[in-house]
């Protein structure tokens, strides 16, 4: 088969023996313009905790990704952590061994709302991790749970970030 009979390769697909990711570099990019954020809560063992997540300084590489201890309303707590990451490394984070990956729709109720969802389980040694993409909220995943723990998206935005300074 010559060059240009092969079929491109899939964008969802980052290398032999992965399953396929819920979105590409490049529907992360669109998704997460200067300012986007995402507020999580992530239970377990009796705790509850809040970070929000934000993008910023986004080029066609990559972008400066934030991370932020807050309290429930998105009030930032502790100090901020910001490091520069690509758009393929955001895709990465969700490049799971398809041997050990079982990927179904599923619709789910969030804070903010119902959205369908791509569930991704994966089983590993030390047991199962779950993982709900939103299929409208390329990115991150809204929920993931493990071993007793939960982290969920209680709101995303683009802007100001909820506790943020208002004026």
């Amino acid at each position: 088969m010559t060059d240009a009979a092969r079929p491109a390769p899939d964008p969802h697909v980052l290398g032999p023996d992965l399953a396929p990711t819920p979105f590409t570099a490049d529907e992360i990019r669109a998704a997460c313009p200067d300012s986007h954020w995402v507020l999580v809560r992530t239970t377990g063992s009796g705790e509850v905790h809040h970070h929000l997540s934000g993008f910023a300084g986004g080029d066609a590489e990559g972008c400066t990704s934030t991370s932020v201890e807050t309290d429930a309303s998105g009030t930032p707590t502790g100090q901020a952590q910001a490091r520069r990451v690509t758009w393929l490394e955001l895709q990465a984070h969700a490049a799971f061994p398809a041997a050990s990956t079982t990927i179904a729709r599923e619709r789910i109720r969030l804070a903010f709302g119902e959205r369908d969802c791509l569930r991704y389980e994966v089983v590993d040694d030390e047991g199962a991790t779950t993982f709900w993409f939103a299929l409208e909220h390329p990115g991150m995943p809204v929920r993931w749970a493990s071993a007793g723990v939960t982290a969920e998206a209680v709101a995303i935005g683009d802007g100001g970030a909820p506790g943020a300074p208002r004026g």
